[in-house]
C-alpha cells in the first residue's frame, strides 16, 4: 500500500433496502422496492478438503513470455479513439463483521442502487482469511460474502474480490482490526520466526514471512498449500459468480494484500511518513536463504547478516551509509543484497500466482496483483523506500519492469497506487514523486505487456486529485489504465459536493477521460445525490523521476 489512508467504514444514514431479506433490525425501513430476481445458480455447500503440496514455481528470472490468460479484455474504446476506464468502488473495511455477517445490509444495499446510478461499474471487497477461516484449519465460512455478492448481482453491478491473506490493522488509515486466523497466530506462538522480523528482532503479524513459503510450518501445511485450498474453496462455493458477477479476484501477496515487506509499519509508531524504513529479512527462515544465496555467489560472509549500515525506519538516505548518495546500496555486496531481496520477493509472488492461476483458469474472473506506490524519497538516488519495501528501484535499476514482466507472464492485471497524487502537494524535504513513479510504472507495464489498473492512495473528493486520475488514466506514450478502483465507499462521498465531483469523475472515465460537469440540481440523471434518493423515485437509480 503506497501510504494509503483507509477512511472511515460508515455508511449513509438514511439507508434504503428494496429487498426484503433482511431483518427489520438493521436499518430503517425500506422504500424503493426492486423486482425480485432469481439466483443465477443454486450454490453448493462448501466441501473442505486437504489438498497436495502444489509444486514450487519456477524463479523469476529472464526470458519472460508474456501470456493472456482467463479472456483479459482489451481496453474499451469510445468514439474518437479515447478509452473508457471502468470506475470501481472500495467497501469498507468492515463490510464483514469479526463474528461472520454482512454489516449494514440496508445501507449497504441502498449505497449500491447510488453507485449503480453513477454508472459505478462495480465494488471492491476484502475477503479476509482471518474471518473466513477463523474457526480451524480448512473450515471456511464464505456466507456473508455469497450475501454480499447476491445482493450485487440485483443491483446489477461487479464484483472484485480481494484474496487478503494480511491482517488489517496496524497500517495507515486502517479503520477496523482482522488478525491472521487464531490457529495461525497460534502458529506464530510456537515459530515467531514465521513473520517478518526486523534487524532489531520486532516481529510484524501482518503476513506470514515469505521464509517459509514451501516448508509445513503451518499445522502441517505450507503456506502456498494453505492460500491454495483458501482458493480452491471460495472457487467452489462461488463458481456460478466467477466471470459474470465476480469479475477479478485479486490476489494478497504480502502485507496491505501488495507484493512487498512489511517495510513501513504504523503500529505502535514504529513508522511515520516519510521515513525509509527498515528491511524485513531477520527470521531463521529468511537468513538461511541470504546465507545459501551468499554461498553461491562465492562471498560466504556476505550472508552472515543483513546490512549494518541501512539505518532505522523514521530516518532519511543521508543519515544512513547504505542508502546516502555514494552508500553501499551502490557497491558490489549492495547489489548482491538488493539482488536477493527482490529477488525473494518475486519468487514469492510467482509462487502465489502460480497457485492462483492454476485454480482460477477457465473461470472467466480477471486475476491481479497489487503493487504499492511508494512515493517518498523517490527523487534521490538510491530510492531508499522502496529497496527496503523489496522493489529494487535506483537511480541505475529499474525495479517495476521485473514486478511487470511477472504479472504479464501470469496472466495478472497490475493495479498500482497512487494515481490521483501531484508532485506539487508533496512536502518539499520527503523527496516524493508520486507523478513520475506512475510513469514509470506504465512504461514498464507496456514493455512487459501487462495489463494496468489503478487506485487512489489516499482519500480525496476534490477535482484535482479527480482531474489527476483523468490524466494518468489516458494512453499517452506508454498505456491506457484498463479499470480504476477508487477508495473508499463512506458517508462522505455521498455528501452533496463530493457526491457531484465523483459523479462527474464516473461519467469522463466512461468518456475516455473527457471532463464532463453535472448540472447541481439534475437528480433524473447522472448527478444522483443519496439524500434525495426518496425524492427522485423515477430517476436512473436507481513529483521526478530518479535524479
Amino acid at each position: 500500500m503506497a501510504l494509503t489512508l483507509r477512511s472511515s467504514t460508515s455508511f449513509m444514514t438514511n439507508p434504503i433496502d428494496p429487498s426484503k431479506s433482511h431483518k427489520a433490525s438493521d436499518e430503517s425501513p425500506s422504500l424503493l422496492p426492486l423486482s425480485p430476481r432469481k439466483p443465477a445458480c443454486r450454490l453448493r455447500a462448501a466441501k473442505a478438503s486437504n489438498h497436495g503440496m502444489i509444486e514450487r514455481a519456477p524463479a523469476v528470472h529472464g526470458g519472460w513470455k508474456a501470456e493472456q490468460l482467463h479472456g483479459l479484455s482489451g481496453v474499451h474504446r469510445v468514439p474518437g479513439g479515447t478509452a473508457r476506464v471502468p470506475v470501481y468502488v472500495m467497501l469498507p473495511l468492515d463490510t464483514v463483521s469479526p463474528e461472520g455477517r454482512l454489516q449494514r445490509a440496508r445501507a449497504l444495499n441502498a449505497s449500491l442502487m447510488a453507485l449503480r446510478s453513477a454508472g459505478v461499474e462495480g465494488v471492491m471487497v476484502d475477503v479476509w482469511w482471518g474471518l473466513v477461516e477463523k474457526d480451524g484449519p480448512l473450515r471456511y465460512n464464505w456466507e456473508p460474502y455469497l450475501e454480499l455478492a447476491q445482493m450485487v448481482e440485483r443491483n446489477g453491478l461487479k464484483l472484485q474480490m480481494v484474496m487478503s491473506f494480511h491482517q488489517c490493522g496496524g497500517n495507515v488509515g486502517d479503520s477496523c482490526s482482522v488478525p491472521l486466523p487464531p490457529w495461525v497466530l497460534e502458529e506464530t506462538r510456537r515459530d515467531p520466526d514465521i513473520v517478518y522480523t526486523d534487524r532489531s528482532g520486532r516481529r510484524n503479524p501482518e503476513y506470514i514471512s515469505l521464509g517459509c513459503d514451501t516448508l509445513p510450518v503451518l499445522m502441517g501445511r505450507t503456506p502456498i498449500q494453505v492460500y491454495s485450498d483458501y482458493m480452491r474453496s471460495f472457487k467452489d462455493r462461488f463458481n456460478c459468480y466467477l466471470g459474470h458477477v465476480i469479475v477479478e479476484i485479486q490476489v494478497g501477496m504480502g502485507p496491505c494484500g501488495e507484493l512487498r515487506y512489511p517495510s513501513y509499519p504504523e503500529s505502535n509508531g514504529t513508522w511515520r511518513f516519510p521515513g525509509i524504513g527498515e528491511f524485513q529479512c531477520y527470521d531463521k527462515y529468511m537468513k538461511a536463504s541470504l546465507q545459501a544465496a551468499a554461498v553461491a555467489a562465492g562471498h560466504e560472509e556476505w550472508g552472515k547478516d543483513g546490512p549494518h549500515d541501512a539505518g532505522h525506519y523514521n530516518q532519511f538516505p543521508e543519515d544512513t551509509g547504505f542508502f546516502r548518495r555514494e552508500g553501499t546500496w551502490n557497491t558490489h555486496y549492495g547489489k548482491f543484497f538488493l539482488e536477493w531481496y527482490s529477488g525473494t520477493l518475486l519468487e514469492h509472488g510467482d509462487r502465489v500466482l502460480a497457485a492462483a492461476e492454476a485454480i482460477f483458469r477457465g473461470t472467466g474472473a480477471k486475476l491481479s496483483g497489487k503493487v504499492a506506490g511508494i512515493h517518498w524519497h523517490y527523487r534521490t538516488r538510491s530510492h531508499a523506500a522502496e529497496l527496503t519495501a523489496g522493489y529494487y528501484n535506483t537511480r541505475f535499476h529499474d525495479g517495476y519492469l521485473p514486478v511487470a514482466k511477472l504479472m504479464a507472464t501470469r496472466g495478472v492485471v497490475l493495479n498500482f497506487t497512487c494515481m490521483e497524487m501531484r508532485d506539487e502537494q508533496q512536502p518539499g524535504h520527503a523527496n516524493c514523486s508520486p507523478e513520475l513513479i506512475v510513469r514509470q510504472v506504465k512504461q514498464a507495464a507496456k514493455a512487459a505487456g501487462a495489463e494496468l489498473a489503478g487506485e487512489n492512495a489516499l482519500e480525496r473528493y476534490d477535482e484535482k486529485a479527480y482531474s489527476q486520475v483523468l490524466a494518468t488514466s489516458r494512453a499517452d506514450d506508454s498505456i491506457d489504465l484498463s479499470a480504476f478502483t477508487y477508495l473508499r465507499m463512506n458517508k462522505r462521498l455521498f455528501e452533496g459536493e463530493n457526491w457531484r465531483h465523483f459523479v462527474s469523475f464516473v461519467k469522463s472515465m466512461s468518456e475516455g477521460g473527457r471532463k464532463v460537469v453535472p448540472h447541481k440540481s439534475d437528480c433524473s440523471h447522472s448527478d444522483l445525490y443519496v439524500g434525495h434518493i426518496t425524492g427522485c423515485k423515477n430517476s436512473k437509480m436507481a513529483e521526478a523521476s530518479a535524479a
